[in-house]
């Protein structure tokens, strides 16, 4: 197991009980909500360490028993137990591992399809799938700002919001170019073609961080909603499109059913990309977010999926790969994600 301070956990929360005596902790509420939240997950980490602990030297002692004297109903009964044990300290090291400022955050999603047309766009679309599938295994909420549908299939562009505890701290692994490498169902002669698409992860900021937002720096365009949505779609102009004239940076959104609902959202998300900006510009606090920036295409990719002439899933980063891609396309990136995190570990 990676290593686990108790101790240094335990000091923590000695302190902020300490600080949460004082008078003047709720003067600044939303300092002292920061706190609470930030003392709740620590109970929470050692509360989950200490019930570990007694379940693993319950385990060893049952395990001494079997070797004493081997009995063959034991002997299966200590096997499901293992299994199930080892799933808990996986998830305990998961939760360990995101220990980063930003990690407990929403995150904000976008994929963009590289060169290629349909096949791009189709793959585009298929990370869309895993990544919804992927959010609904762990019980987070998904809501689509903006969805481009491709000419003939896929997507042309998505982005989206994961709401959910630590929801940031998993995805942030994500960000990259993926390529995808199979016979493509769009070419009559069956041969095998290599697509790319790009996934671009930031954090979801509160909209009580201390953004201003100068409304004469705002270019703001309404038009028809192209995605899902029923008879409302592409009869209003509620999809709204913000570009924020200084910085060049533009956001959409068309999920809402008016204009108004949109602009919102639209809003929220350019504050988090105004910043994120402003973090990379003050301190460079955000390396790990941003990264290098890459061409969507050969040699700049973190993952390759395989389908054809075999099946593997490979991350270059973490070289951590599955023959299992059935189920990493329908979510299950789990082992991918903690492959990565663990990589941070020194």
């Amino acid at each position: 197991m990676i290593h686990f301070d108790l101790q240094g956990k335990k000091s923590e929360i000695e302190k902020i009980n300490n600080l949460m005596v004082s008078s003047s902790f709720w003067d600044n509420q939303k300092k002292a909500q920061l706190i609470i939240r930030n003392l709740n997950e620590l109970k929470e980490i050692v509360e989950t360490y200490n019930t570990l602990f007694a379940q693993v030297t319950y385990f060893i002692d049952e395990l001494n028993i079997l070797r004493e004297k081997y009995d063959a109903e034991l002997h299966e009964i200590l096997e499901d137990e293992y299994l199930e044990l080892k799933k808990k300290i996986d998830d305990f090291e998961m939760l360990i591992l995101l220990n980063e400022k930003f990690d407990h955050l929403n995150a904000i999603i976008e994929i963009h399809p590289g060169a290629g047309g349909t096949e791009s766009q189709d793959w585009a679309e298929m990370l869309y799938r895993m990544y919804v599938r992927y959010a609904e295994r762990q019980g987070y909420k998904i809501e689509t700002l903006d969805y481009q549908v491709g000419e003939e299939a896929g997507i042309k562009s998505v982005s989206f919001v994961v709401s959910g505890h630590n929801a940031y701290g998993y995805l942030k692994s994500e960000k990259g170019v993926h390529r995808l490498v199979r016979i493509s169902p769009f070419d009559s002669s069956g041969r095998r073609h290599t697509s790319f698409a790009s996934v671009d992860v930031i954090p979801e900021f509160s909209e009580s961080e201390d953004i201003i937002i100068n409304e004469m720096d705002l270019k703001i365009d309404t038009y028809h909603s192209s995605g899902a949505g029923g008879q409302h779609v592409n009869k209003t102009e509620s999809a709204v499109r913000i570009t924020h004239i200084p910085s060049g940076i533009v956001v959409s959104c068309q999920s809402q059913r008016s204009q108004l609902q949109n602009k919102e959202h639209a809003m929220a998300a350019l504050k988090a990309k105004l910043y994120q900006k402003s973090l990379l510009e003050r301190e460079n606090e955000l390396n790990k977010i941003r990264g290098e920036q890459k061409l969507i295409g050969w040699g700049s990719q973190i993952r390759s999926y395989i389908f054809m002439p075999y099946l593997m899933v490979k991350d270059h980063r973490s070289n951590f790969e599955t023959s299992d891609v059935n189920g990493v396309m329908d979510g299950k990136i789990d082992s991918l994600i903690y492959a990565y995190l663990k990589m941070g570990v020194k």
